[in-house]
């Protein structure tokens, strides 16, 4: 089988098997094919591969710069790859299984404190062409922020799970994962004046031939629903027209407020992590360090003591 055929035989199986979410799946189809190509320079298959043309590939990405978590990434989907063709014994050993990784620079998620937050969701509440557009809008941002949510999670919600004025919304995460997550009182008075919206452009749209979207956030383009990055360009206006500094403001930087303002106000981890989709409760403890940094700020801006004579 030649590289390509490799990877699109991987690819397929991460889908079937494993239900991978398209956007890993296409960051494993970019890695791959990087690696693919250095390869073919090298004059490689990837069924010729040893250990030390991996460590090679690996020395050649950073001399070009690459960050830790890009490498690391990059080092990640290698593995699988070759964790895959040795499970299904089209290579008698697996040339990456001992290679360790450049690791990761720990860096705290940026995130956004309540008065910023509120500065976000008020200017979605302003922001738009028409009703529609502005019920759509602040939908959005309290949904997020009552839930934090992944962007990906939230732009494909089905409608079907929203039905009912729900106390609890049903989330679809990483690799099929179901969890539960409570809706604030605001997110609940949000998506009953959305749905009313949307149900109404739905009906009109069906009575001209077309079929009614499964989608919360129908779309006319390509997939269905509201896109990631029209989400992430929504939400950088939002941050211009609230006065919050745009390069703070991403759909993350919410879940991370979500996250940091439930630590702060009394929840413990292990809530946090399920609310998250958390797999490792690890993950969900650099909130701790998020909230020790803001702690220390407030000490430094605010105490007497830390104020030169």
């Amino acid at each position: 089988m030649s590289s390509n055929s490799w990877i699109s035989t991987f690819l397929e199986a991460q889908s079937a098997e494993l239900g991978a979410a398209t956007n890993t799946q296409l960051a494993y189809a970019r890695d791959l094919k990087n690696f693919a190509e250095w390869l073919g320079d090298q004059k490689l298959e990837l069924k010729e591969v040893a250990r030390a043309d991996i460590e090679n590939y690996l020395v050649h990405c950073d001399l070009q710069g690459l960050a830790k978590s890009t490498r690391a990434r990059r080092l990640s989907a290698i593995k699988q790859l070759y964790r895959f063709t040795f499970d299904e014994g089209w290579t008698d050993t697996n040339p990456a299984i001992q290679i360790k990784g450049p690791g990761q620079d720990k860096r705290l998620p940026k995130t956004l404190d309540v008065t910023e937050v509120d500065k976000l969701i008020s200017a979605a509440r302003a922001s738009g062409r028409n009703p529609k557009d502005k019920a759509r809008n602040i939908c959005l941002m309290e949904l997020l922020y009552a839930t934090g949510m992944r962007v990906s999670e939230l732009v494909t919600l089905p409608v079907s799970a929203t039905r009912g004025d729900p106390r609890m919304l049903l989330i679809m995460g990483k690799g099929g994962k179901e969890r539960m997550v409570p809706l604030s009182p605001a997110a609940r008075e949000a998506l009953v004046s959305w749905l009313e919206i949307r149900d109404r452009a739905e009906a009109l749209r069906k009575n001209d031939g077309h079929a009614e979207s499964r989608f919360l956030f129908p779309s006319r383009g390509k997939l269905g629903h509201l896109t990631r990055h029209r989400f992430y360009a929504l939400i950088k206006e939002f941050a211009v027209s609230g006065g919050v500094d745009p390069d703070k403001v991403t759909p993350h930087t919410l879940r991370h407020a979500f996250a940091t303002h439930l630590l702060a106000n009394g929840a413990d981890l292990r809530s946090i992590q399920v609310l998250l989709g958390h797999a490792d409760v690890a993950t969900t403890e650099i909130y701790t360090h998020v909230l020790d940094e803001r702690l220390k700020e407030l000490v430094l801006d605010h105490h007497p003591l830390s104020k030169s004579s």
